[in-house]
């Protein structure tokens, strides 16, 4: 079983290495058919790494990286065959791109020649030592490039979230590195002094604690900014016990839903809105007004971003709505409608708008959307179901089987609740005891969501 493994881990890498020169190959085919179609030379190639990325069932944004690693792979025949050969996988191969990639194809092709990897220089290597040795040799072979790089670096700077398991989420900060150094050693020193003063939490929680308090002002909160669920009537009003959905982060239990909707630390409910939507009875299709105007309405706006949560082509729902688009467009007698619009990263709505891609609205039981590439191949893509539907595995089966519309079961029109809270920008004390009121939260929490 052992050599099954290693077997079929070096088929892996022979698949890789076969689809990459197949990227480069397609890649190349695209451009030459654009130029004989009389595009210039600075437009060749859009869309393309959209379309390979569709083809392996990733997001637009990682199709770039990935026609972007292809392309440099086939241009270092060394570490290529050792990729082939399966004596380095995928992931090593990058690393060794990503640390060359600042080079000239000159240069590049030299520190494939100096790493030798088909040999199997690299053999028994881990990724941190072969990231070392790919960075010496690339220093050795351009050290202005290398720094030039670094400088560059300091640029994309940025901060992202991510979810993570039981409504946690990932806050990351890509730093410089002095910067980084210095803001973790800050959050150290403050939770090693306040556990020795007596705090009873844990350092990494001290930590996590004073990280949002300095961002945020408010101790075990936020302030200034907008947070809208999406629920139904009955997880809001009844305790009951369908998940809700939390824009930007995804579903979310619904006792956790009704705290941030009912309870905020040290505040009242003054601050607490409500908006009310309904959908079809079995379908959990949204319903709304069509409107005659060139842009999408502020409100309509609103209604995309929550019916749509992320962006809508295949595979890109990690990327935030940033577009409001007409499915058809608007010069081609596309209307300012719901069911004509999408939402959009921008990137996506860039990439739609290039000759060859179409996209038009297809009967189906939730908002489906059809977009066809240049090369004819189709991909489809649905709006994520609703909180109450329940109907996510059964609308998936009935769209693979080419339903358009399934039988509704007997059902009640569902009212979707989205709630919004601005927290105001007062500083909030922290309270005394904790335990005792947390203890005096649930209770209230439990009286207001009582039948």
């Amino acid at each position: 079983m052992i050599e099954q493994i290693r077997g079929l881990e070096d088929l892996k890498s022979l698949a890789g290495a076969r689809q990459a020169e197949t990227a480069v190959a397609f890649d190349l085919s695209q451009r030459r058919e654009q130029a004989a179609a009389g595009v210039p030379a600075a437009g060749q190639g859009a869309g393309v790494a959209a379309q390979i990325a569709l083809a392996r069932r990733e997001s637009p944004a990682r199709g770039s990286r990935l026609l972007g690693l292809a392309t440099a792979l086939t241009g270092m025949p060394h570490t290529f065959a050792a990729f082939r050969a399966g004596l380095v996988n995928e992931w090593r191969a990058t690393l060794i791109v990503k640390d060359t990639i600042c080079l000239s194809i000159e240069d590049r092709a030299g520190v494939d020649e100096e790493l030798a990897a088909d040999t199997g220089a690299l053999d028994g290597l881990g990724d941190r030592a072969i990231i070392a040795a790919v960075r010496a040799a690339a220093y050795r072979r351009d050290p202005a490039s290398v720094a030039k790089r670094a400088s560059r670096a300091v640029g994309e700077r940025c901060v992202s979230l991510r979810p993570a398991p039981d409504t946690m989420t990932c806050l990351t900060a890509l730093l410089p590195a002095a910067q980084g150094v210095a803001a973790y050693a800050a959050l150290c020193r403050d939770a090693d002094t306040a556990r020795s003063a007596g705090d009873h939490r844990s350092r990494g929680q001290v930590m996590a604690d004073t990280l949002v308090e300095r961002v945020t002002g408010t101790p075990g909160g936020v302030t200034g900014v907008q947070i809208q669920l999406v629920m139904t009537d009955h997880t809001l009003l009844q305790a009951g016990a369908e998940p809700a959905r939390l824009p930007g982060y995804g579903t979310i239990p619904a006792e956790q839903a009704r705290t941030i909707a009912l309870t905020a630390p040290g505040e009242t409910d003054s601050n607490l809105w409500v908006r009310r939507l309904y959908t079809a009875p079995g379908t959990g299709e949204l319903v709304a007004m069509d409107s005659t105007a060139r842009l999408f309405p502020p409100a309509r706006k609103r209604f995309l971003q929550i019916r749509d949560d992320t962006c809508r082509t295949p595979y890109c729902d990690d990327a935030p709505i940033r577009h409001h688009d007409h499915v058809t467009a608007w010069h081609d007698g596309g209307p300012t409608s719901t069911r004509n619009g999408q939402g959009l990263c921008e990137a996506c709505n860039h990439t739609k708008e290039t000759p060859g891609w179409t996209a038009k609205a297809v009967p189906g039981p939730r908002h489906t959307v059809a977009t066809t590439t240049p090369t004819g191949h189709t991909y489809h893509s649905t709006a994520p179901p609703l909180p109450g539907t329940g109907m996510g595995k059964l609308l998936n089966e009935q769209l693979l089987h080419g339903e358009s519309s399934p039988p509704c079961p007997p059902a009640r029109t569902l009212s979707v609740q989205v709630l919004g809270r601005v927290l105001p920008s007062e500083p909030v004390r922290r309270p005394a005891e904790p335990e005792r009121r947390h203890n005096e939260l649930r209770t209230r929490r439990r009286e207001r969501a009582a039948p």
